[in-house]
């Protein structure tokens, strides 16, 4: 099953028409949001072309197919909006090989695991760094932000596609990090 991953969005109307271009060229099956989707939060400054309400607007377009989860800066008022669900804390994908658990990060993450299996993918966001590792038995998978880039790093996006995770440049696709991940 080949998915992309789009985390941090902020409300930025242009790094969502940008993943939605790259979503629709990809082949994905889902796209999947790890949270921090209409709201800048108060720590971050506003992105460029800040504008939740088309954000959300241009998301619903493709409702049936995102996974999404909450992220720190998402709300009750930002649900109504959207037409796929966003207040889980998280979610789990299986696929034959493992378990991927997506959060936003600031609740579970790399100082705060879950319960997982040897082989199994924490798939998070929140800090905005992109990270594609094995660390121990677990493989950590962060794609970065698509809207607020943060650790030197360009606007970013994930895409698993058999037995690769790979962070991608929001602009010119070059790799950021990679790891294949095996059972």
């Amino acid at each position: 099953m080949k998915l992309m991953f789009a985390s941090d969005i902020h409300g930025s109307l242009p790094a969502v028409e940008r993943v939605l271009s790259l979503f629709a060229q990809s082949g994905a099956r889902y796209l999947v949001i790890l949270g921090d989707v209409l709201n800048h939060g108060p720590r971050n400054a506003l992105p460029e072309g800040y504008a939740p309400a088309e954000v959300a607007e241009r998301l619903n377009t493709l409702a049936e197919r995102i996974i999404a989860v909450r992220g720190n800066c998402d709300s009750e008022v930002d649900q109504m909006l959207l037409h796929f669900p966003i207040t889980a804390p998280w979610q789990q994908v299986l696929t034959a090989e493992q378990r991927l658990f997506l959060t936003h990060g600031h609740l579970f993450g790399p100082d705060n695991l879950p319960a997982l299996s040897a082989g199994d993918v924490l798939v998070y966001g929140h800090t905005h760094i992109p990270v594609a590792e094995r660390k121990g038995d677990i493989f950590h998978f962060n794609p970065g932000s698509v809207s607020i880039p943060k650790g030197g790093f360009s606007a970013s996006y994930g895409m698993m596609e058999g037995n690769k995770l790979r962070v991608l440049a929001l602009n010119d696709q070059r790799v950021i990090a990679e790891v294949a991940i095996n059972p």
